[in-house]
């Protein structure tokens, strides 16, 4: 029988907690760990059409990316959005697992599969974890050869199958060493940048962040937050379905970016 101890456990091999990040909450979160599990869903972010959908396909456990809770609770109840999508999981039985920041760090984490899909050999973490040089913070590697930034762009959009990006830097600038850091990341821009990275690709990054890279030569594309993170919620579906066969396992089919392209030209 599987239980929810099982799936935790195999979640803690394969990102463990201590590479999470200090300020972050990880683990099991929500949820009976003796509960036997049949069905698992994997989401990014608990929102209303997840957790809709989790307790609608009567999911045991949903291993989220972005955890919930994140910060102490004083009260739950149903007078807040975080409380309403709680109180459902709980009424419906449905455990909660988060593996965050532990999952970006480790090895076959999402920003290693994010600096193989974009096609960087030599891949290595920006911050290494203690002794253990194949985990930790970011990734940084280099193209086999060099390559102009709009055709990084073009590689990034097609492993995350978006349609745009935003770049900071000239279009004909040519770069070969190149960092990632899933999510919101643009903390990372002085330590890439430390490690000889020419290019520097995340989720997103805030303005001043973006003026920085400008004023000391670093070039950044922008994928949105949602996209830099998502593919790896079907990867790590599919994972657990290999580990556990016996169970029905499914990334979530109806969560969306909530940012969407619109064109400000009238008709």
């Amino acid at each position: 029988m599987i239980t929810v101890a099982a799936v935790a456990e195999f979640l803690e091999g394969f990102a463990p907690s201590r590479l999470a990040e200090e300020w972050d909450n990880v683990g099991l979160l929500v949820g009976d760990s003796s509960r036997k599990v049949e069905r698992i869903m994997t989401c990014l972010t608990l929102t209303a059409e997840s957790v809709g959908e989790a307790t609608a396909d009567r999911a045991d456990l949903v291993v989220t990316h972005h955890p919930l809770p994140f910060r102490p609770l004083k009260r739950l109840t149903t007078e807040t959005p975080e409380g309403r999508l709680l109180l459902a999981l709980v009424e419906a039985r449905v455990a909660v697992y988060s593996p965050h920041t532990a999952f970006d760090s480790t090895a076959r984490g999402i920003n290693e599969r994010l600096a193989a899909g974009i096609g960087l050999i030599g891949i290595a973490p920006l911050l290494a974890a203690g002794d253990d040089a194949a985990v930790g913070t970011g990734r940084c590697g280099h193209f086999a050869t060099p390559l102009a930034l709009p055709k990084v762009a073009e590689r990034v959009g097609r492993f995350l199958a978006i349609e745009s990006v935003q770049i900071v830097g000239s279009r004909h600038r040519e770069v070969s060493r190149v960092a990632v850091g899933c999510g919101s990341a643009g903390e990372l821009l002085a330590v890439a940048r430390e490690a000889g990275c020419e290019c520097f690709v995340t989720g997103e990054a805030r303005f001043h962040a973006c003026l920085e890279a400008e004023a000391t030569g670093m070039a950044m594309i922008l994928t949105g937050h949602f996209a830099s993170e998502r593919f790896a919620v079907e990867a790590l579906a599919e994972l657990l379905a290999e580990q556990f066969s016996d169970a029905h396992v499914w990334a979530s089919r109806h969560e969306r970016d909530p940012l969407k392209w619109v064109s400000t030209k009238c008709p």
